[in-house]
């Protein structure tokens, strides 16, 4: 039985963050001490009963599971969870976000354990400003990450890149050249206000029209809507017209795609959100830990369907509303 919510929106697609921790501190995304300072990470599934609950989604017609963090590959047995749920019958692609630091060491053994593609954050090209935006990170690191999941064929991999007003604007085309010349679809995402991180930010958004009339001018061309096979998500995707280029733009602020969400969040806690920008929650921990049958798993993903939002309300709600925090819902 597909999962359906109460907007007639198919499901099928899960968002699944294995940790909240990560080895960058991004401003749009967690504070400068982390979201563990005292440095607790007990309230964790374990990597058994997140597969369980990967199964409950496949069983429903799931078909997509993106990994996400936090950093995922911080945690320890990442490579094994992606072996123990590759073989479910039903489920057609195995994604992960990353932010590539610790890439170049496990893209071999993530594709042969059965992972598909990457996304890969990467907010400059220039190492000082990659250090200062990420506060430590090491672009060199991210670099190499990106070519071993090229040469290991993680396919297709995309660039995300959080554009901010004063801060990285300046290599939007940069940026389009980098995917260019790696083959790789360059996607743009507006600064999204979850959380205090991302709501201190907002005086940097940068919206999609904007990004568009840059990309457009620097390309001395037109860009045509994409067409064919979607990995996109949320993404408005572009061909470079009279290349094979692509780029995408996620606008969650500036123009919200609702209308076509397909997908739910789970957090490393075992919290089900449903939505990015709302607070609507199903909380599976406590029925999985107190032994929930696996049908009993089934209807409780089946009626929090029905508390799907219709929509967020970034734009409208951008000066007084504190969000979760992006790190802890896994973008």
């Amino acid at each position: 039985m597909p999962l359906i919510d109460p907007f007639n929106r198919t499901i099928n697609y899960l968002r699944v963050s294995v940790t909240d921790r990560c080895n960058y501190r991004c401003g749009y995304c967690m504070p400068e001490q982390g979201v563990h300072p005292e440095g607790r990470h007990t309230e964790y599934l374990d990597f058994d009963e997140l597969a369980r609950i990967v199964e409950a989604f496949v069983a429903l017609g799931v078909t997509k599971v993106r990994i996400t963090g936090g950093e995922p590959l911080v945690r320890k047995g990442l490579t094994d969870f992606v072996g123990s749920i590759s073989p479910l019958d039903g489920l057609q692609e195995i994604a992960l976000s990353t932010n590539a630091h610790h890439l170049a060491k496990h893209a071999q053994p993530l594709k042969q354990a059965g992972l598909h593609r990457a996304n890969i954050s990467i907010d400059s090209l220039q190492p000082h400003k990659f250090n200062q935006i990420t506060r430590g990170g090491d672009l060199k690191k991210v670099l190499q990450g990106v070519d071993a999941a090229l040469e290991t064929g993680l396919n297709p991999i995309k660039f995300n890149m959080v554009v901010m007003q004063g801060t990285n604007d300046d290599e939007i085309e940069a940026m389009v050249d980098y995917g260019i010349e790696k083959g790789v679809e360059v996607r743009f995402i507006e600064t999204m206000p979850i959380g205090p991180a991302g709501m201190s930010m907002m005086d940097q958004h940068y919206p999609m029209e904007k990004i568009l009339a840059r990309v457009r001018a620097h390309c001395g061309t037109n860009l045509i809507p994409a067409t064919g096979k979607s990995h996109d998500g949320p993404s408005k995707n572009f061909q470079i017209a009279g290349t094979d280029a692509k780029i995408g733009v996620i606008s969650a602020v500036s123009q919200h795609f609702c209308e076509s969400c397909n997908r739910v969040r789970l957090t490393a806690r075992g919290v089900l959100a449903l939505c990015l920008g709302q607070e609507d929650s199903v909380d599976l921990r406590q029925p999985l830990r107190q032994g929930i049958s696996d049908d009993g798993l089934q209807q409780l993903i089946i009626d929090a369907m029905l508390k799907k939002p219709e929509r967020h309300f970034f734009k409208e709600n951008v000066h007084n509303i504190e969000f979760r925090q992006m790190v802890s819902l896994g973008g």
